[in-house]
């Protein structure tokens, strides 16, 4: 068996990867970063233009009904052009959730928005899964939400919220809800807005349809192989620029690109990262076809392009030098966005705990 992409997937990814060189180059980035504009609305324009929002709704929803690998692809390619765009949560987890949970009439309200971008959803379930300390996370009663959610994905363009709580149900929120206290979290990856809700008894819909706990463990996964495709495109946009810079810089005469040791940076990197790339996509696979394994391959997939990620963006700072460390180059974009990467919906070591635990080799 050969498990490889389709015409129409690699169509695809062309697609996509040519507008974002075009709408999301290092200059709009830059002036995304310094206005604080985590949803950069010309390269969003761009990307709604060629169906991205909807790709995992269905089509009786306006959407275009494909798989995760699908969105792995894109994810990938948003990874590796920085796109200052809401994505994993709006355009990937909340879809999952409304699908998996939503009753008809949420479906019917919500899912036809997100599809052509009309409308922008965050997702705030990171407590669930990263582990809340105690005493955080949401409580849920009587139709209202208590308590605070921090490091919400997709913020700060959400019109609506999919939250969890403390059990694992699901909650439907709108942004200009009575109630809800909105703070913007300040990290090192400009390019993203993060941020936390805090609840005072605001009003939210249950997505109580299907199977609240299944479409949350099905959010997470999915979130889980975004992340980690984002972290391979970013790496490997890093990895590019190193060898494009070691074949022009010269010292001693010589451009460092020709001493072994650079040659050996650049080898490990790429011997390091490109495996990855299998990885997430059969945990994408996983996901549709293998539901038994999705979860663990989710987190694998995760974990694995935590690591690696880290170890690729600082050895691609190395080969640049001093230079490396510039605002001239712009690398510090794409290293910020992989350090965000590696603790988003959990730290390597917490899912590697949590892939034990699925395996029976470790205590939940």
């Amino acid at each position: 068996m050969e498990f490889g992409l389709s015409e129409d997937q690699r169509l695809m990814q062309d697609s996509v990867g040519r507008t974002l060189e075009k709408v999301s180059s290092l200059d709009r980035v830059r002036k995304a970063a310094d206005a604080r504009e985590a949803n950069a609305q010309d390269i969003w324009h761009a990307l709604i233009e060629l169906g991205v929002p909807g790709m995992l709704i269905d089509e009786a929803h306006g959407g275009m009904g494909l798989k995760l690998l699908d969105a792995a692809l894109i994810a990938e390619a948003l990874g590796r052009h920085v796109a200052p765009v809401p994505f994993i949560a709006s355009a990937v987890m909340a879809p999952i959730a409304l699908q998996g949970a939503g009753s008809a009439a949420q479906q019917e309200a919500w899912l036809p928005k997100l599809a052509n971008g009309e409308a922008v959803a965050g997702v705030a379930i990171s407590e669930r899964a990263a582990g809340a300390r105690e005493g955080g996370g949401v409580t849920a009663a009587g139709g209202k939400l208590n308590g605070k959610a921090l490091f919400v994905i997709d913020f700060a363009a959400a019109d609506i919220f999919i939250v969890a709580d403390k059990t694992g149900g699901l909650h439907l929120v709108k942004a200009s809800a009575k109630g809800l206290t909105k703070v913007q979290l300040t990290t090192i990856d400009l390019t993203r807005s993060v941020g936390e809700l805090q609840f005072d008894n605001v009003e939210a819909e249950p997505l109580s349809s299907g199977d609240a706990k299944r479409a949350l463990r099905r959010m997470l996964d999915a979130g889980r192989v975004m992340v980690a495709a984002d972290t391979l495109g970013a790496g490997w946009m890093m990895i590019d620029k190193a060898v494009a810079y070691a074949k022009e810089r010269k010292q001693f005469g010589r451009v460092i690109g020709s001493f072994q040791a650079v040659k050996h940076m650049c080898a490990e990197m790429a011997a390091e990262l490109e495996p990855g790339r299998s990885l997430i996509w059969y945990a994408a696979h996983a996901f549709d076809e293998l539901p038994e394994e999705a979860s663990l391959m989710a987190a694998h997939a995760k974990a694995h392009l935590s690591e690696v990620g880290r170890f690729v963006a600082r050895t691609a700072t190395e080969v640049h030098g001093g230079m490396g460390f510039t605002d001239l180059l712009g690398l510090h974009y794409w290293f910020k966005r992989i350090g965000l990467d590696r603790q988003l919906l959990g730290g390597p070591e917490r899912v590697r705990h949590e892939a034990a635990v699925l395996q029976g080799w470790a205590a939940d």
